[in-house]
């Protein structure tokens, strides 16, 4: 048999797929970031029911457990990351990323005090969980980020684990893999932490 995924909810929030519950869409419609963040909000709003669809990546919603807000949504995708071997040859890494990744900003205002780090909170209990559920499933190494120049924000994800390439390696992979909709982010990834499988 092999095993199914599951991801469990909190005493505070719970995490559902954005086709779960016919009132999402109209939760999705009232999603705001904060003004540099403008392309998350958008990407809920207008492309992420294509994107299922088209099965191009999966969005997740995470709802308050006793106001049923939503609080915050993540996206995720399979991907690669390429290092250098030798010339122009390069070797890859299979890995998920983390495609979108955004809290409400009007949540968070009207629940100032509660949940002071609302990002990496949600990132530990249902991001890691997920991706790691998957890697039960299929090979993945890494999970990576295409983090907005902001140093504020890049030193966030630091502490949530995420780490930068030497220059030359960063400069091979935005070179070869990274999305023309990602222009001007920066790679930041983190190798998971699994469980090693072997015969008994």
């Amino acid at each position: 048999m092999i095993a199914s995924i599951e991801v469990f909810d909190t005493l505070k929030y719970s995490v559902e797929h954005l086709f779960d519950n016919e009132i999402n869409s109209l939760l999705v419609e009232k999603f705001e970031t904060s003004p540099n963040a403008r392309g998350l909000e958008i990407y809920l709003r207008h492309c992420a029911v294509s994107d299922e669809v088209e099965h191009l990546s999966r969005t997740y919603l995470i709802k308050d457990r006793v106001t049923e807000e939503l609080a915050g949504y993540f996206s995720l995708r399979t991907g690669l990351i390429t290092r250098p071997v030798s010339g122009s040859s390069f070797d890859s890494v299979p890995a998920i990323e983390l495609s979108n990744f955004a809290m409400d900003c009007n949540y968070k205002a009207r629940h100032t005090g509660e949940m002071q780090h609302l990002g990496a909170y949600v990132f530990k209990y249902f991001v890691v969980p997920t991706v790691k559920a998957v890697a039960e499933l299929i090979g993945v190494n890494s999970l990576y980020i295409y983090a907005l120049p902001s140093g504020r924000l890049m030193e966030h994800y630091e502490k949530m684990g995420f780490l930068r390439l030497p220059p030359d390696e960063e400069m091979f992979v935005h070179n070869h893999v990274k999305p023309k909709y990602d222009n001007g982010c920066v790679f930041m990834y983190q190798v998971l932490s699994l469980k090693n499988r072997c015969y008994s």
